[in-house]
């Protein structure tokens, strides 16, 4: 299959995709829709976190863990919404956490992080896929082989990214970085049953910035 993706991660991955996992991910997606499943994001937005943020752009990275199963809400970018779609409540308590940290305020209703992305915030899901309504269906289908990968080329290739790591779940992809070479931030998940275990004030995008531009990296604005 030939994949639609921005050239540079193209060239970066192309040996992935012709290996025999990856294959099997798309062949499982045919077989999915020719059985009448929805599957989110859309098949042109699946690869969107890279085509928003080719690996020269990247200096951060955030991890989610599969995408919105719910109707309109994935579009390839972990945690985001599109434009009109109401922000989920870890967003919403990720916008919390900038503004106790930073003091900048996220308007009410906004949730499409592609001014993150655009900055070079790479949004990556873990899955980047998911049948509509069934959260986590595709955890098993090959995709943490692939963005695992990805995660290593990253590590090995570029110089003084930030990782975030938040969840039991992201903190396990702590192995796959050289953490002589980039930043690891942990904390828990923004998720409304774990953010008050320690993701609400962990201070994760001044200490972001503030690394940045300790190596001379202009810092993200995380406003939208």
């Amino acid at each position: 299959m030939e994949v639609k993706i921005h050239p540079e991660w193209k060239a970066l991955l192309e040996k992935e995709f012709e290996k025999t996992y990856f294959k099997q991910i798309t062949t499982s997606l045919k077989i999915e829709k020719t059985s009448g499943y929805t599957i989110y994001p859309p098949g042109a937005l699946i690869f969107n976190a890279f085509d928003s943020t080719p690996p020269d752009k990247v200096k951060v990275v955030i991890i989610g863990q599969d995408p919105y199963h719910g109707p309109g809400q994935a579009h390839g970018l972990s945690f985001s919404v599109p434009d009109g779609i109401k922000p989920p409540p870890s967003l919403v308590n990720i916008f919390k956490e900038i503004s106790a940290d930073i003091g900048l305020s996220i308007p009410p209703g906004i949730g499409n992080l592609s001014h993150w992305a655009a900055q070079g915030v790479f949004l990556l899901n873990a899955s980047l896929t998911v049948r509509a309504g069934d959260p986590m269906s595709h955890a098993a289908l090959g995709w943490h082989l692939f963005t695992n990968r990805v995660i290593e080329i990253l590590s090995e290739k570029k110089m003084h990214l930030v990782f975030l790591l938040w969840g039991k779940f992201a903190h396990q992809k702590q192995e796959l970085i050289d953490e002589t070479k980039h930043l690891v931030l942990k904390a828990a998940h923004p998720s409304p049953f774990s953010a008050d275990k320690g993701f609400f004030g962990c201070k994760h995008f001044s200490k972001t910035n503030q690394y940045l531009v300790q190596h001379g990296i202009t810092p993200i604005d995380w406003s939208l």
